[in-house]
């Protein structure tokens, strides 16, 4: 499974919380990235319900932190 914070982006707007067959349908419904679908068929086949997108990738927090931290410092440049 391989995440990015522009792939987890399409996840912001699920209804969480979510089971892996509900999430590959809303991902379905509204055109996300093949990837995204990917990522979630790799998950196992049980019923557990996914709270929130640090379920399924743990370092989602930092990595969207990190991004914005990235974009923060780029434009401290222009001034």
């Amino acid at each position: 499974m391989f995440w990015t914070p522009e792939l987890a982006s399409y996840l912001e707007d699920a209804p969480w919380p979510a089971t892996k067959e509900e999430l590959i349908d809303y991902c379905s419904r509204t055109c996300a990235a093949q990837q995204v679908i990917d990522n979630l068929l790799e998950l196992e086949d049980n019923d557990e319900l996914y709270e929130g997108m640090e379920d399924l990738w743990p370092e989602y927090e930092s990595a969207v932190d990190d991004l914005y931290f990235n974009e923060d410092e780029e434009n401290d440049d222009y001034y």
